[in-house]
């Protein structure tokens, strides 16, 4: 009799936790997205940066030369 009682409680407790679980996933992938783009953001900023450098070190070798 207490079985009866406590299996659909301890299925509403299993459910709302998957619920949460499903939540705690979606929250985790949505950072991961945005840290994937702020990473690709500063790649292309250094990138662009050492481009930068390297056309000046190319300017300073012509001026020197």
């Amino acid at each position: 009799m207490l079985a009866a009682i406590q299996a659909p409680i301890i299925m509403m407790s299993q459910n709302r936790h998957a619920a949460r679980d499903r939540i705690d996933a979606e929250v985790n992938r949505e950072v991961n997205v945005r840290a994937e783009l702020a990473i690709h953001s500063v790649e292309e900023r250094i990138h662009s940066i050492e481009q930068q450098l390297a056309e000046a070190i190319e300017l300073l070798k012509r001026k020197e030369a």
